[in-house]
């Protein structure tokens, strides 16, 4: 690559909204224009959600915005492995709306029940019911807990935790692996794809090694993966091998590496027809769109929610636009940056649209930096672009991380840097 690691964090953060940027000037007076405010109403306040209501308000602060979210904060998963190896305080990664506010977001804590497309209506589950012009639908991920016999919801909240939506399962899991005793073997169920956060099982893996390898050295960790492959997977064997030696066996696909059942009772698992015991099992199930797109009839037979390229419109239900982790996005991965990039977008074509021009033409970034010990860390980095009608990867534009750790104790404090960065453009003042 001949454009430095940090330089390209700095470029990515700019473009993140040069695309929604283009042709938004003069965009300041939609309530004179459309005899009213129009009004936009977001569900979710994670990294889409959050966003997109910022920005709509940034770009249009004319425009009425709602934000609705079950709670009062946002624990972000990024950075959540942190917190299971003990290198962060839980409170460290949970971010408050009040930023948004000053910015004149109206801020609703509440579940969302029910989305009406034809009469244009969000309803709580307190009764209450917000109405809109257009809605942007941000609910993250659900599981597929029938696809493994005998993990249930209940499992995952007492004994086997997923911790792959960040809050009390993270606390969960830190929790049992600050119980175990010195020896013991944590087993992780990796994900089929697609999932969020595809680098996210192997970051933790190794975090949870370095946790072990600083206090209960002769411990043990297993990934039993259904996939023949990971994401980054060269700089993480690299990275597993140079801080923690052979504590860390990944078990893939070609060998039957997926778990199909599970026993709480037994602390086992079975994959490929071998049953593993565990001290800790953290067992992450295939993913799905949050529940909301299910009820509101967003998703499609795979599960997640097709959107137009560029807007972000629902193909399915039309003044409905879907970003983040729920939509069907590729070759944008699931990932936090992605969903800022694509709220920052769908943002931009809302406000167009309460003009009647076109939306300005789409463009994202995303990064992934993983941490594999605390000062040492790797990344993937691209840019998308459409090319005729569809996204694509613009050829020359990011790159990986060069192996031979070159440049590792550097990345880790690009990592860090991403995170303030990206946490403060969401929900700072």
């Amino acid at each position: 690559m001949s454009l430095s690691r940090r330089g390209f964090l700095k470029l990515s953060m700019a473009m993140a909204g040069v695309g929604a940027a283009t042709g938004l000037a003069g965009c300041q007076n939609s309530a004179s224009t459309n005899g009213g405010a129009k009004r936009v109403v977001v569900i979710g306040g994670g990294f889409g959600g959050a966003t997109a209501a910022k920005y709509v308000k940034l770009f249009d602060p004319s425009v009425d915005v709602t934000m609705i979210d079950g709670q009062s904060s946002h624990t972000t998963c990024p950075f959540s492995n942190l917190v299971i190896g003990g290198l962060k305080d839980i409170d460290e990664i949970t971010h408050d709306f009040t930023a948004l506010e000053k910015r004149g977001v109206n801020v609703v804590k509440g579940w969302v029940t029910g989305i009406d497309a034809e009469a244009r209506t969000v309803t709580l589950k307190d009764g209450s019911s917000y109405e809109y012009d257009r809605l942007v639908v941000s609910p993250g991920i659900d599981f597929n807990y029938d696809a493994i016999e005998g993990y249930t919801e209940e499992v995952a909240n007492t004994t086997m935790p997923h911790a792959w939506q960040a809050g009390e399962q993270t606390l969960l899991l830190r929790k049992q692996l600050e119980e175990m005793e010195d020896g013991g073997t944590f087993i992780m169920a990796a994900p089929p794809n697609p999932f969020r956060c595809p680098p996210g099982p192997y970051e933790r893996a190794a975090l949870i090694a370095n946790y072990f390898k600083e206090n209960k050295p002769n411990s043990k960790i297993l990934i039993l993966d259904p996939k023949t492959g990971f994401s980054k997977e060269p700089l993480f064997r690299e990275g597993w091998t140079a801080n923690y030696g052979n504590m860390i066996e990944w078990i893939g696909g070609d060998f039957g590496g997926g778990v199909t059942k599970v026993d709480p009772d037994t602390m086992t698992v079975t994959a490929g027809g071998t049953e593993y015991q565990g001290d800790v099992i953290n067992v992450i199930p295939p993913q799905k769109a949050g529940w909301i797109a299910h009820q509101a009839g967003l998703a499609d037979d795979s599960g997640w929610c097709p959107i137009n390229t560029g807007t972000y419109e629902s193909t399915m239900k039309p003044g409905v636009h879907v970003v983040g982790d729920a939509c069907i996005g590729s070759p944008l991965p699931k990932s936090g940056f992605a969903a800022n990039s694509q709220a920052k977008n769908c943002a931009a074509a809302i406000v167009a649209m309460f003009h009647n021009e076109n939306p300005p033409e789409p463009s994202w970034v995303n990064t992934c930096y993983s941490l594999v010990a605390p000062d040492y860390g790797i990344s993937v980095a691209a840019v998308y672009a459409v090319e005729d009608g569809k996204t694509v990867s613009v050829d020359g534009a990011g790159g990986v991380s060069p192996l031979g750790g070159k440049n590792a104790e550097k990345e880790a404090g690009y990592a860090r840097d991403w995170y303030a960065s990206i946490t403060e453009d969401i929900w700072g003042s």
